[in-house]
């Protein structure tokens, strides 16, 4: 039995970013201009070339593409170096489902298939110019046995950071923290789980206005102390992994990346939230390491106050959406950004027990896709960005094996009745609000 452990609107203006060469003195422009006129001619068109070519580039454009300036004037159109990013960050997410076994007869069912040092090239990313640290694991706060499985906690992720000649491309180091989205059960019922709770992560300052998720809380926070992988939680691994990082690459220019799919975008929020709550990214007494969230089909997190205080540590969060897509209109159907307010009157008194989105949403359409069951697909979300002109097919390999996977379970009834409970408040609205 895992057992829970806590530690005390979207359109936007168009805005033109110019890289501009500084500017010569005037004398300095008069003494060029009488002396070497050629030369003038020359450096002017040399400094516009530099700076056009910086402007183009990933490295001379890192911050803005991180969503510096939350990502204005890049989305309508799509930049073609962000929609590099968005894919690249969104393969490296694919990595985790490609990697986890759901072969009841393997050893390592329900993890990993691959070794750190093999996960990359086996999945096909080989020379993405990352290199994993390390792996990831979170428990569910649920008791429901999986067949042929004796341990809770599954592997969820992986930490990587980038080396080599990719630095000096991205023009700084990435801290990369990558999660998969459901695929057990007992993941299944932790999304059902739809009532908001403190997140209290930081014990120095509760803030208790500041609510999340029950359930995604609870993976996020949960040991289960008779399992290997179980001993630490999702939390404790991830902070002290990226903080390892932080120190070891103090000094250089370093960057945070939260990628996730589903209810990993949601482990992404939380982790994020935490890193900066917690300072653990700030480096000076006004130096920062910038922390990216890259949600993919994400649902919603948190309520005004988880929102508000994301805004306020300056995280940055790009939400790829299908618009067709379910799971990003919950929890919270009904009470939610849209339904806080009432004309001019101010808020409701019901505000903050409503589920809001963070951050900023980059929105696609697969209204015209031919399988209704692509409309959650990480792939599918891909492919389109990919060629957005043509109707992407659904490999399903992974997926296929994850329905299998899912009829094989032999389920207790009582958790099942009350996830469907559970259910009902996930697709409509957070009735229950947990006190302190």
């Amino acid at each position: 039995m895992a057992s829970q452990f806590m530690m005390p609107n979207q359109s936007l203006h168009s805005l033109r970013i110019l890289l501009i060469p500084p500017r010569k003195s005037t004398t300095q422009c008069k003494l060029m201009m009488e002396k070497e006129p050629s030369s003038l001619v020359l450096s002017s068109h040399h400094n516009s070339k530099l700076a056009t070519a910086s402007k183009s580039s990933l490295a001379g454009m890192w911050r803005e593409i991180q969503g510096s300036n939350n990502w204005k004037g890049l989305l309508e159109p799509l930049n073609p170096i962000l929609k590099n990013e968005i894919i690249r960050y969104g393969e490296f997410v694919m990595a985790c489902y490609h990697a986890f076994d759901l072969d009841p007869t393997s050893k390592r069912y329900c993890n990993c298939k691959y070794g750190r040092n093999r996960i990359l090239e086996e999945v096909g990313l080989e020379s993405s110019g990352y290199e994993i640290t390390k792996y990831i694991y979170a428990t569910p706060d649920i008791s429901i046995p999986l067949q042929d499985a004796s341990c809770s906690s599954r592997w969820i992720g992986y930490v990587a950071v980038s080396t080599g000649k990719e630095i000096k491309r991205l023009g700084r180091r990435d801290i990369l923290i990558s999660f998969r989205g459901t695929v057990t059960s007992s993941e299944w019922v932790a999304n059902f789980m739809s009532a908001l709770t403190p997140a209290r992560l930081d014990p120095h300052e509760p803030r208790l206005d500041v609510m999340v998720e029950l359930g995604f809380l609870s993976l996020y926070t949960s040991t289960d102390r008779s399992c290997k992988f179980g001993h630490r939680s999702c939390r404790d691994q991830l902070l002290a992994e990226v903080s390892r990082i932080i120190n070891k690459y103090r000094g250089e220019e370093v960057s945070i990346t939260v990628a996730g799919h589903s209810m990993g975008s949601s482990l992404a929020m939380l982790l994020a939230y935490d890193i900066a709550e917690l300072g653990l990214n700030r480096i000076g007494p006004k130096q920062e390491i910038p922390i990216t969230v890259y949600s993919f089909a994400g649902p919603r997190v948190g309520n005004s106050g988880f929102k508000r205080r994301c805004e306020e540590l300056g995280l940055k969060v790009l939400r790829v959406v299908n618009v067709n897509d379910p799971v990003t209109k919950v929890p919270g159907v009904f009470l939610n950004e849209n339904f806080r307010v009432l004309g001019e009157r101010g808020e409701l008194p019901w505000c903050h027990s409503c589920y809001i989105h963070v951050g900023v949403e980059l929105a696609l359409n697969f209204f015209k896709m031919r399988n209704p069951a692509c409309v959650h697909d990480l792939e599918a979300y891909l492919g389109l960005l990919k060629c957005p002109k043509k109707v992407v097919k659904k490999s399903g390999d992974f997926f296929s094996k994850a329905k299998q996977f899912m009829r094989k379970q032999n389920f207790d009834s009582w958790p099942w009745r009350s996830a469907a409970k559970r259910l009902g408040r996930l697709i409509q609205l957070p009735t229950r609000i947990c006190k302190t």
